[in-house]
């Protein structure tokens, strides 16, 4: 029918209107998921781009949010111009070396497998730290499988098992997981995991 919205669609426009980017949409859901309350912590925010997971953070009462990403100028004004921001731009994760340890780390973050980012991740995380990290199989998976960058759903299982052997291996244990309310880019499908010591 003309004019007719799909309850996708709805939830993306909704996420844009709460959030400076539908991505604070996605760290919502995990947040009341896992049931963590960021207010009053020190987070760390990988991949921070346009702000979304870095607002969503900040409004649920987080203390501090260093939003770490490699680009210049991305970040949304009015996260720049809070005073519980700090911006850290033209900075790669892998080499960040925060000022002080976070209490909660996010991490949304393209083209970097978990097994590469996920050391850097530990190493900005306090010792009783969460992780929240999403998921992108497209970036995991081996270029053969994808189909014009995504990732069959049939060959979504075999990834995923892929990536908790990676986090295993590295010491991490995945404590919570849901599926990303909103598609990724070319309707991949993304899983939030929240991370804790094995």
């Amino acid at each position: 029918m003309a004019g007719h919205r799909s309850s996708g669609d709805r939830a993306v426009s909704d996420a844009q209107r709460r959030f400076v980017s539908r991505a604070g949409h996605k760290l919502a859901a995990a947040l009341d998921a896992f049931d963590i309350d960021p207010c009053g912590k020190v987070c760390i925010d990988f991949g921070s781009h346009t702000g979304g997971f870095v607002d969503c953070l900040l409004q649920r009462g987080a203390a501090r949010v260093y939003a770490v990403d490699p680009g210049y100028g991305i970040l949304d004004s009015t996260l720049r111009d809070e005073k519980r921001v700090v911006v850290c731009e033209r900075t790669n994760a892998l080499d960040f070396d925060p000022p002080e340890p976070a209490e909660l780390l996010t991490c949304d973050v393209g083209w970097t497998p978990l097994r590469v980012i996920l050391p850097a991740v530990r190493r900005c995380l306090a010792t009783d730290g969460l992780a929240i990290v999403l998921v992108k199989p497209q970036y995991e998976a081996p270029k053969r499988l994808l189909k014009r960058g995504v990732l069959p759903t049939e060959q979504l299982s075999e990834v995923l098992a892929m990536c908790r052997e990676d986090v295993r291996d590295l010491g991490w244990r995945v404590a919570g997981e849901i599926e990303s309310p909103i598609l990724g880019r070319g309707g991949n499908r993304e899983l939030l995991w929240l991370l804790t010591d094995a």
